[in-house]
């Protein structure tokens, strides 16, 4: 056996225990991650236990929120009704009320004044 053919066979070798070595250490770099991955989701199955527990109150406090607001905007659709229902009653009341006092304003100004209704006044 010459020089050369050691130098390729402890080439061989030397690139063998290389891959080998590459190999051990993606294996540890991936068993670390596996340890880390199973940290988190025991954490993750944590916080979905802690959401679950306050799933229920928030629920029922957004329950409560959606009546209250049920119960403003009917109390504001009746305000507004009342509100129109009332216009309707009163305008008509104010342009009597006006009418009445010209009338009135009318009467007492001829009554001091003793001038007599004539057709064109």
């Amino acid at each position: 056996m010459s020089g050369t053919e050691y130098g390729s066979i402890v080439l061989d070798v030397l690139v063998g225990v290389g891959a080998l070595l590459v190999g051990v250490g993606v294996f540890v770099g991936m068993l670390a991650l596996a340890k880390t991955l199973t940290r988190l989701r025991v954490t993750l199955d944590a916080v979905d236990q802690q959401f679950e527990n306050i799933g229920t109150p928030v629920q029922s406090a957004l329950s409560h929120v959606n009546e209250v607001t049920k119960s403003l905007e009917n109390t504001a659709g009746t305000l507004s009704s009342t509100a129109d229902l009332t216009k309707s009653a009163v305008v008509p009341a104010i342009v009597n009320l006006g009418a009445t006092l010209g009338g009135v304003t009318a009467g007492l100004r001829r009554f001091v004044t003793g001038k007599e209704r004539k057709s064109g006044d």
